[in-house]
């Protein structure tokens, strides 16, 4: 395929990528986060091109309540990282508005030093409404950041629910970070979230805080034994930390890399990244076969018809959705 105006060829976007060239990566990126028709093909190409490069990181998903601190946190453990001659990359998915569909994309502000290192790749992306606030092409930007070099891919989330299972059919270890001394520390977040976890950080324990996280990090524990853990042999456990003080992330790096070198050791993690593929395939079948079916000509027609029919009690909509599903 030619180079155009708005995309690069596909050696070119190769190359690029395998030379850690940053500013060929972030349009790479923006190529695979793209919904255009003729941006697809040459994505997916890429894609291919890539995938005997990628593979060779740990991919690992940041979730945590409001407040927490997950932007500072990153930021200090991506400066561990590269103290320590890592290479990270940072997914950072930006909330969406419901009504504009624009996104703040302010992590790169947020992230003030890490963002000034060359050895440090952070990307913002929208995350365009989608479930758990994980843009849809998450997947193929980390492949692309893999292919770059970049061995630790960090990847953070909007905020906490049931629907950050997304992140976890993508990363090879969850990470959940909270905060303490705003009340009940059990209330305030779902069990679904924790049980999704394979490790918990209380951040901000420094200062007058620390008694709050330590009585936090208690209870979380006596909580953890009642539940069952997210990955099997795994205990999950909750630690505290500062990131704000650098105090702790080392101890987080520590537990990344004891899951990694455990789920190996298992066969888990690469059981798991099978799992990931299938997934991925399972849910790009799902989105080609509802975009298909919303560009028939005669399927808004037919939903009205049906949504009136609904409304008039003439049909339930379960007998609705197989009419439409078997006559359109």
């Amino acid at each position: 395929m030619k180079e155009t105006n708005d995309t690069l060829s596909l050696t070119n976007y190769k190359e690029g990528i395998l030379s850690q060239n940053r500013a060929i990566l972030a349009r790479a990126i923006t190529l695979v986060e793209s919904n255009a028709e003729k941006h697809l093909e040459l994505a997916q190409e890429l894609i291919k091109e890539l995938i005997p490069y990628t593979g060779n990181s740990i991919r690992v998903g940041i979730t945590g309540v409001p407040g927490a601190g997950k932007s500072t946190l990153i930021e200090a453990l991506g400066l561990f990282l590269i103290e320590n001659q890592k290479s990270p990359a940072i997914l950072a998915i930006d909330p969406s508005s419901t009504l504009s569909k624009g996104s703040i994309l302010g992590d790169k502000t947020r992230m003030e030093l890490l963002s000034r290192t060359e050895k440090a790749f952070i990307r913002p992306s929208p995350s365009a409404g989608n479930l758990g606030g994980v843009a849809r092409k998450t997947r193929e930007s980390m492949l692309l950041c893999e292919a770059a070099g970049f061995d630790v891919i960090l990847v953070e989330t909007v905020g906490v629910g049931q629907s950050e299972v997304t992140v976890r059919s993508m990363v090879d270890i969850f990470l959940l970070i909270l905060i303490a001394g705003a009340g009940d520390e059990l209330q305030g977040i779902k069990k679904g979230v924790i049980e999704l976890a394979d490790a918990i950080f209380i951040n901000k324990a420094d200062g007058n805080n620390i008694f709050f996280a330590e009585s936090a990090k208690s209870e979380y524990n006596n909580a953890l034994n009642y539940i069952a853990d997210a990955t099997p042999g795994w205990k999950t456990k909750t630690e505290t930390c500062s990131a704000l003080k650098n105090i702790g992330i080392d101890n987080i790096w520590k537990t990344i890399i004891d899951f990694e070198t455990y789920t190996k050791q298992n066969m888990i993690f690469y059981d798991r990244r099978k799992q990931q593929t299938i997934d991925w395939f399972e849910d790009m079948l799902k989105e080609e076969i509802i975009n298909n079916f919303y560009k028939k000509k005669n399927t808004k027609t037919n939903i009205d018809n049906v949504i009136n029919d609904i409304l008039n009690n003439k049909i339930t909509p379960v007998s609705a959705v197989k009419k439409l599903t078997f006559d359109n």
